[in-house]
Formats: structure tokens, C-alpha cells, sequence
């Protein structure tokens, strides 16, 4: 029986050794040593910018294309919008011309050549006489009415424009066309194009 005893007693010792092994006691949370923390407090989290929040600005500026094709109008929208683009650090200035035979892009600035070179690229994409040949349906304004919606998806009726510093900025060659797509002008008579302007950003 003593044996039986002293059997049990050691089993009993040799469980808790065990347990202890392999479930140790928690140990009190230390601080993160300097060599680490001193990243956090470097970094530090980002912060919201300060100061007002976003400004919106927003203009409208009708443009007389002088005949149908591709128009250089940076200065106009830069005249517009001057005072307010001014008050802008960075953002986005959104150009969006109000017609549905008519067009913006950005491109050439310089070369005046390049602006009737896209015209006549675009009268070749969408020629005139498909008005004529069974191709359209919609040919009751004149030949150059459906080409003209047609064109004026493809070049698309919207630009943005980052500003940078109260200027936008636009490439060193970059310039903003209208592109006057109707010879007469539509039911809108002659080719006045509303353009609406807007602003916005951070001072």
C-alpha cells in the first residue's frame, strides 16, 4: 500500500511539472522599448487637413465658335473663372459644353494646323453622306446634323482639368477646343455654345 501511495504522490507531482511546462503563469505587459516607440511618435497618425473644407465655384460663359471646326478657347475659360481658380491650392476644374452637336477635347495649342487637321479626320470618320445614303434616320436638320451628334459622343461634351497652385494644369502644348460641329447651328441658331465651369477644391 505504502508503494501504491508514494506511486500516486509522484504522478501527481510529475502532472504538475507538466502543466506548468506547458501553461505558463502570464507575464506582466512591458512597454515597448525606445528603439520602437520613438517610430510611432516619427510617423504619426495622418492627420485630416485643417483649415476650410472644400470650396465649390461654379460659372457659365457662352462661346461663338466663328465657324464650324476646332476652336482654341483656353483663354476664354481661363478669363471666366480667374478670380476664383485663384483661391484654389488643388483641385478639379470640370468644363462641360451644354449642346449636343458640339464637342471639348484637349490637344495641340501652338500649331493651328493641327486644329484643321482634326476636323477634316473627323468629317472622314463621320462623313456627310451618310445623311444621304440610307445610313441615318435622323437627317431632317441637314447634312451635318446626325454627323454632328455622332462626333460629338465620340469627342465627348466633358473635360476635367487638374488645378495646381490657382492654375490649371494643363501641359505646356495643351490647349481647350470647342469643337463647332453644325454648319448652321441647329435650332439653336448661329454657333453659340453654352459652357458651364466648375470648381473645386482646397485653398
Amino acid at each position: 500500500m505504502l508503494s501504491t501511495h508514494c506511486f500516486l504522490v509522484f504522478l501527481a507531482i510529475l502532472s504538475s511539472l507538466i502543466l506548468t511546462c506547458a501553461f505558463p503563469s502570464p507575464q506582466p505587459h512591458k512597454s515597448p522599448s525606445n528603439s520602437n516607440s520613438h517610430l510611432f511618435s516619427e510617423m504619426g497618425p495622418t492627420k485630416a487637413a485643417t483649415g476650410a473644407g472644400p470650396q465649390w465655384f461654379q460659372h457659365e460663359v457662352t462661346i461663338t465658335a466663328p465657324s464650324r471646326g476646332c476652336h482654341l478657347i483656353t483663354g476664354d475659360i481661363q478669363k471666366e473663372i480667374s478670380s476664383d481658380l485663384s483661391k484654389i491650392k488643388v483641385g478639379m476644374c470640370n468644363v462641360f459644353v451644354k449642346h449636343t452637336s458640339a464637342s471639348l477635347t484637349i490637344n495641340e495649342n501652338a500649331d493651328p494646323d493641327v486644329r484643321r487637321d482634326m476636323e477634316v479626320a473627323m468629317n472622314k470618320i463621320v462623313p456627310a453622306s451618310w445623311n444621304r445614303d440610307g445610313t441615318f434616320r435622323h437627317t431632317a436638320e441637314g447634312d451635318d446634323d446626325m454627323p454632328g451628334h455622332v462626333k460629338s459622343s465620340m469627342m465627348g461634351v466633358s473635360l476635367n482639368i487638374p488645378i495646381t497652385n490657382g492654375r490649371l494644369a494643363l501641359g505646356t502644348w495643351q490647349g481647350i477646343y470647342l469643337n463647332e460641329h453644325r454648319d448652321q447651328g441647329g435650332w439653336g441658331g448661329g454657333h453659340a455654345r453654352n459652357i458651364v465651369i466648375t470648381l473645386q477644391g482646397m485653398a
